[in-house]
């Protein structure tokens, strides 16, 4: 849903699948986009992580897959996601990931693009990664970073959805989606003000501790730290 969750989950995928060819795009590659598609196109496989960027006016041969973690904010760009795959004769899936109480999706994406669609089952046997992707965070800050704000991101897309009174921001677990972006700690926004999580229990470690990979962003980050002291 946003650039900043594309950043995040393109890194973490780098990272969890070796074998397989990791690229991502958004927006806000205004110079590296065209170089990013044209290599993607290239590839006998791999996955692209985007954002609706991606969504139409773009052909990529044999896509296998359109994953649609986060509802489209409208129908229409439900279908142009999906018509990604499956292209001139050629067969293709596509799935989007709803919470139970989201589901009145499908009954709204049926009737306004005439789009039926199956339930899968959830897959059985799945590989918990998450522990994983806390201990990329505690090792580099960048990561951290990338995930706190993929998740500020993620819930400020969530209230501006156009079916706002399906995807109702009020009604989310933030514990358990601070959980799903293992998250380290929950930031500080608006919408999180005075509400407390029992169900998210944050790391002992004191996150200001966790420093950048990256040596010269780690200097300059212990500078600044220096000159607010």
């Amino acid at each position: 849903s946003t650039c900043a969750c594309v950043e995040y989950y393109g890194k973490a995928l780098e990272s969890l699948i070796k074998q397989v060819k990791i690229m991502s795009i958004h927006g806000k590659m205004k110079h590296k986009r065209n170089k990013i598609f044209t290599e993607f196109r290239k590839l006998p496989g791999g996955i692209l992580v985007c954002t609706d960027v991606m969504a139409r006016g773009i052909d990529i041969p044999e896509v296998h897959w359109v994953l649609q973690y986060d509802p489209p904010s409208s129908a229409s760009a439900f279908v142009h996601r999906c018509g990604r795959t499956a292209r001139i004769g050629n067969v293709g899936s596509a799935l989007v990931f709803l919470l139970p109480m989201e589901e009145s999706y499908i009954n709204f994406l049926s009737i306004n693009q005439k789009c039926p669609m199956q339930e899968m089952k959830p897959q059985t046997n799945v590989l918990d990664l998450l522990p994983k992707l806390k201990s990329m965070a505690l090792a580099d800050r960048a990561v951290f970073e990338k995930g706190m704000k993929a998740f500020v991101s993620y819930v400020q897309a969530y209230a501006k959805h156009e079916c706002n009174l399906i995807f109702r921001v009020k009604d989310l677990d933030f514990a358990s989606l601070a959980k799903g972006f293992a998250l380290l700690k929950m930031p500080k926004m608006p919408e999180l003000r005075g509400k407390c999580f029992p169900d998210f229990t944050p790391v002992t470690v004191n996150t200001d501790s966790i420093s950048f990979k990256d040596k010269n962003r780690e200097k300059q980050r212990q500078k600044q730290l220096e000159e607010q002291r």
